[in-house]
């Protein structure tokens, strides 16, 4: 007769708590929507109770009821404006992280490059939009891309160069004195460390990107574009479907951070700051 083997003893303590990890994530972005209900609440209630006129700034009510009447077509404007920032997001992070790594091989390009990094950082995009409109024309998509790609690449540039820099002296000498070669000693040691800066760089340029894909359409471009629309509804007074269109683009913006977010927790999920959310 063959015994039956037991079924393991699995204690209460050692099975994960899913519940928790939900009330942990729920605590984690609780702050974030009790601010924004409180806000709309008490611009509401500040637009009723000193009676402001709409074109001064509307209610949240307004906004959100010319939000549901119009959404289709800004979202659809929404999505052309943020083609172009994506393309320059692409281009821009793209030649950045590739400099970035050249440079941090050799360091008199990054000494060489920095100079030039701060004054492009420091123009504003006001006066490099007519520029590129003139070099590809107002209604091409590449004067807007260009922009985008310009103020996406020196942020990441800096931030790998500073990355891929900060791999400790010891640990770079432990693998030399093992004969790692350089390939292994940048892809085991020195990309690892420099990731956190890198996807810093890329998190701060989603917002960057669509700043500059909305601010760049000012000067001109297809009517079908979020920037257009938005400075065309404000030259006639149309001021609840200018906010509803800030809020649609409020929404790609936020919609293109976590995209970004959730690729680097995929990335790197090794982490500090990931794995001290799973304790």
């Amino acid at each position: 007769m063959v015994a039956k083997s037991a079924a393991p003893d699995v204690s209460p303590e050692l099975t994960p708590s899913y519940s928790a990890t939900l009330s942990r994530q729920a605590s984690k972005y609780l702050p974030a929507l009790v601010t924004f209900v409180l806000v709309i609440v008490i611009w509401e209630g500040f637009i009723r109770l000193f009676n402001i006129q709409r074109f001064l700034l509307p209610a949240p009510s307004l906004i959100f009821e010319t939000f549901t009447e119009q959404y289709p077509k800004m979202f659809m404007q929404g999505g052309y404006t943020f083609q172009n920032a994506l393309w320059g997001y692409a281009i821009g992070c793209g030649l950045g992280v590739l400099f970035g790594a050249v440079s941090a091989r050799a360091g008199g390009i990054s000494k060489a490059l920095l100079p030039y990094a701060v004054a492009a950082n420091s123009i504003p995009i006001i006066a490099i939009a007519p520029i590129a409109n003139q070099w590809f024309s107002v209604d091409n998509p590449a004067s807007k891309i260009v922009i985008i790609a310009m103020l996406c690449f020196f942020p990441v540039m800096i931030n790998t160069v500073r990355g891929l820099t900060s791999a400790p002296p010891a640990m770079v000498e432990l693998m030399h004195s093992y004969a790692a070669s350089e390939l292994a000693i940048f892809r085991k040691l020195r990309l690892p460390v420099a990731l956190p800066f890198i996807f810093s760089a890329l998190k701060i340029c989603t917002s960057l990107s669509m700043i500059a894909a909305i601010v760049s359409e000012y000067f001109g471009g297809p009517i079908y574009w979020l920037g257009v629309n938005i400075l065309s509804n404000a030259r006639v007074g149309k001021f609840t479907v200018v906010w509803a269109q800030i809020a649609v683009a409020a929404i790609f913006g936020l919609g293109f951070y976590f995209v970004v977010s959730l690729v680097e927790r995929l990335v790197m999920p090794w982490h500090v700051s990931f794995r001290n959310q799973k304790d």
